[in-house]
This record gives structure tokens, sequence and C-alpha cells, in this order.
């Protein structure tokens, strides 16, 4: 499997536009990979909750956790559904609001020079086969595009915003996707 970048875009994703973006800062490197987890509600997969949130029409009367999180203005570059269909939220060559305060290698504010993929799973639950395979080609091809992001420059929610964030968590197998991209 393989995936092409041209002008900021993933060429066999689906794009869906989030207006929770902005202007990388000038001259910056994007040299950072930041995997992360969700699903909304928590625990249920499918359907068209997660890119709501990110475009700002998440319904908060369908279920009481959408109360707590409607009004926040989150995105990420991708997202990758457990059957492993991509859905483009951002350009990379803009800024996603996906890591919030955050820091990498005394570098604050992550997002100004990292890309954000989203799996669509829990921080406590197990990634499927399909989500592995497409997360480790989507890495390669951003890896083409944006060569500061060496293997060693993918990273966790976790690791960036530790004690603020868990995920994509103990269910992430990093032994299985860092294999798949040698």
């Amino acid at each position: 499997m393989q995936y092409a970048m041209s002008n900021g875009r993933l060429d066999k994703a689906r794009y869906c536009e989030s207006p929770n973006r902005d202007a990388r800062p000038d001259a910056i490197v994007i040299d950072l990979l930041v995997i992360h987890c969700i699903a909304l509600p928590p625990g249920l997969y499918g359907g068209r909750y997660v890119e709501q949130l990110f475009c700002n029409c998440l319904p908060a009367n369908v279920h009481p956790y959408f109360n707590e999180v409607c009004s926040m203005q989150v995105s990420a570059h991708f997202l990758v559904r457990r059957s492993g269909a991509i859905t483009q939220f951002v350009d990379c060559e803009d800024r996603a609001w996906h890591a919030g305060q955050s820091s990498f290698a005394g570098r604050e504010h992550c997002n100004d020079f990292s890309i954000g993929i989203e799996l669509e799973g829990r921080d406590d639950g197990l990634f499927t086969g399909a989500q592995y395979q497409v997360l480790a080609a989507l890495t390669r091809a951003l890896q083409q595009q944006y060569p500061g992001i060496g293997n060693d420059r993918v990273v966790g929610h976790q690791d960036i915003a530790p004690g603020r964030k868990t995920d994509p968590g103990s269910g992430f197998d990093w032994s299985r996707f860092r294999a798949m991209l040698e």
C-alpha cells in the first residue's frame, strides 16, 4: 500500500475541511508526527460524530458526553477508521488543532511543527490490522514529504502531553507499528 502527497493533501483520502485550523508560523519545519485516538461516544465506533466534532457541528443532545465536548474547537490532519478508511480534515501545510498544550524535545506548541493522526479507537483498547497497515503507509508518505519526520519523531499524544493525555494508550502496539516502518 502506497500513498502520495500533493500540496499538503493525501491522494487517497476523503477530504472534509475543518474550520479548526490556521497558518503555521513562518519558516516552520514540519518534523513531528503525533498519533492520537478518538471514539465518539467513547467506546463506540463508526458514524459521523468525530467528523462532526472536527467541523464544529456535533449535536450536544445525542449523547450526554457530547455536552462536554461539542463546544471544543479541535481537529487533526487525518482520521484512520477501524476499516482503514482515511479522512483528511486539514492540509498538512496548515496547523491543525490536535495537540493542545504540549512539548517535544524542549519545543512548546507542538501544533506548530507537527502533523496529527487520529486512530478510531480508545486508549485502553486494541487497534485493527487495517489501521496499522494504513497508518504505516500514511507515515511513510508523510516522511517522504517531510524528511524531518524520522521514526524517532513519531510519538503518541501521551508523549507530548504527559499527565494530561493518555492516547493512543496501552492498546497501541508501538513495536508492531515501528517494525512496519522498516
